[in-house]
């Protein structure tokens, strides 16, 4: 057995956060050492946090060192649980912190997914705030932004995060890691109100119905009542032959979104401005999406400084069709919103094709025209949908229909 284990963060940059490390000993009782920037406000809490999770675990002789800089108890306790586990004792045992009212509601389908803004799981001082910035949807990452030696860490911190901290509403979405550890990832996070799961580097409708699977089953056996959707992410060249496949593999399946960083690795070049090297596999997911009815959703622009950069690539997503872009700061979130909200154009048009169309409801007309063109029922859903945005972005008032002919 290890006798020693600590997980966490500490040092001069760090906020939010504690260090804790326990050391098990063969008789002595248990000694508890804090060290806290807070400690003068929230130095009993700290302790009292500390002690019910020693109870919690049944540890009897034990050294423990905190270092505390400002950690909420959700943190601390995460912290707590990942350094107990890799004592590698009581792994299959949860030290849950209470569901928090504001963290139970529910997403749907038809939701707008025009930003998301990525945090990494393991830092919890990104995560407090996000909800603040208004992103149309918040990504608790465990791929990527987070080391292979912090992995068990951040399945606690987001486990944690999901049950505690306030979202204001927003969907709720995890990135899992690959397949076959994203299946490991989905304990952590189904039982606790994840909205959607993305899905990296997915290359296969196979790949999805395992996670579909999956998750359905950790929710019948957590009795949750609820919907967990997915979102796949297009990543490398058989990823984007396969887009189609991919994305109607699952009727869960809510949205096809694409990575450029790996996909252009994969085809061996580089990732520019002008996109010339990812227009074919942008257009393929814009594609795919729409033809298994979901939405299109495009990549992140990585540059955070360059806001005018930023919006001529959401103008350019939107002119292919995408209907949503990935955030990586909060201050791109605003312009990716204003962005693809709809221009005056296309605001009149959309009032007038449903207008028609509820003008032709009402006089019990099978057929819907406007002018001399018929309307299909896609193009009223796609002027429904421009209507709802307008609305909910402020550029059309709710009483539009009594200046409407």
């Amino acid at each position: 057995m290890i006798k020693s284990a600590e997980a966490g963060r500490k040092g001069s940059g760090v906020r939010s956060d504690c260090w804790i490390k326990i050391s098990l000993t063969n008789s002595g009782g248990l000694k508890l050492g804090i060290n806290s920037r807070v400690k003068a406000l929230y130095g009993s809490s700290l302790k009292k946090i500390i002690n019910e999770g020693l109870d919690f675990f049944d540890v009897k002789n034990a050294d423990v060192e905190v270092e505390d800089y400002g950690a909420l108890p959700f943190v601390i306790m995460a912290r707590f649980e990942c350094a107990i586990r890799r004592l590698n004792i009581f792994k299959d045992k949860e030290w849950l912190p209470e569901f928090s009212r504001h963290c139970i509601y529910e997403t749907s389908r038809e939701r707008f997914r025009r930003s998301r803004l990525y945090l990494p799981g393991n830092e919890s001082k990104f995560m407090m705030n996000a909800g603040l910035h208004k992103p149309d949807g918040i990504i608790l990452d465990l791929e990527d932004s987070v080391a292979q030696t912090e992995k068990d860490a951040a399945q606690l911190m987001v486990r944690n995060a999901l049950r505690q901290v306030n979202f204001y509403g927003v969907e709720r979405m995890v990135r899992i890691n690959q397949l076959p550890k994203g299946l490991d990832d989905l304990q952590y996070i189904v039982p606790h109100n994840t909205h959607i799961i993305l899905i990296p580097k997915c290359e296969s409708a196979d790949q999805v119905k395992q996670i579909d699977d999956e998750a359905q089953q950790i929710l019948k056996a957590n009795r949750r009542i609820g919907k967990v959707y997915l979102m796949p992410i297009v990543e490398s060249a058989l990823g984007a032959i396969k887009a189609y496949e991919i994305a109607s593999a699952s009727p869960n399946v809510v949205a096809l979104t694409i990575g450029l960083e790996d996909y252009t690795a994969d085809i061996g070049t580089q990732r520019t401005l002008e996109g010339r090297e990812s227009f074919w596999a942008r257009c393929q997911v814009v594609n795919a999406a729409r033809a298994a009815g979901v939405l299109p959703i495009d990549t992140v622009f990585s540059d955070v400084t360059d806001m005018d950069g930023l919006r001529e690539s959401v103008l350019e997503a939107k002119s292919l069709g995408f209907e949503g872009k990935g955030s990586i700061h909060p201050r791109q979130i605003q312009v990716i919103n204003e962005t693809f909200a709809p221009e005056e154009t296309e605001i009149l048009k959309a009032q007038k094709i449903v207008l028609a169309f509820e003008k032709a409801e009402a006089q019990g007309l099978g057929v819907v025209s406007l002018g001399s063109k018929m309307i299909d029922p896609p193009v009223v859903k796609r002027a429904l949908r421009i209507i709802q945005l307008a609305l909910d972005t402020g550029k059309l008032d709710a009483n539009w229909r009594e200046g409407g002919e």
